[in-house]
């Protein structure tokens, strides 16, 4: 079976979902955002306040990852994804609520995959291990909430030519075997 290839630029990602299959690979470009488990657990709380917050949702990418500091002259440290399944409780409202894109690694859930799938989005998957390897992907990192979470503190970042796979397309197709 033959996969596509697609450079696709993150403020046009809603265009490109239909277009994805599960295993076609993707260099992902422009603004992210990392969130890992209690990062998640801070935004539900503001959700639960309907309180703002501190990146819009509707149509953004989080990528679940903790990346550790930057050394001197680069703009981050190391950026590996972290296990998607962990943050497997909460996608499905952020979901809802008009997240677009998630990167991370591991398979997800059923209602994870009912998510995807009733609201259009895509599930990424990059490779674990290759922290470093991804941080050469990321032109700039700047925190923007939850200071006090350290490395899970929520973050932009600029990427430029990120390597990923398409883990789950929106038609519930998967990459994942039982």
């Amino acid at each position: 079976m033959i996969m596509a290839s697609y450079t696709i630029n993150l403020s046009e990602i809603r265009k490109y979902i239909p277009l994805l299959r599960a295993g076609d690979k993707v260099m992902l470009n422009g603004k992210c955002y990392t969130a890992r488990d209690a990062a998640h657990k801070k935004i539900f709380a503001l959700l639960d306040k309907n309180q703002e917050l501190p990146f819009e949702l509707k149509d953004s990418c989080i990528y679940f990852a903790g990346p550790t500091p930057a050394p001197e002259g680069l703009p981050i440290g190391s950026c590996g994804p972290t296990t998607a399944g962990r943050m497997d409780p909460y996608s499905p409202r952020l979901l809802d609520s008009g997240l677009a894109a998630m990167i991370g690694k591991g398979k997800r859930n059923q209602a994870v995959q009912d998510a995807i799938v009733r609201n259009q989005c895509v599930y990424f998957c990059a490779l674990g291990g290759a922290g470093a390897l991804y941080a050469r992907s990321i032109t700039s990192c700047k925190e923007i909430a939850f200071p006090e979470l350290g490395c899970e503190s929520i973050k932009i970042l600029e990427l430029k030519d990120f390597p990923v796979y398409v883990g789950i397309d929106c038609d519930g197709n998967t990459i994942f075997r039982d």
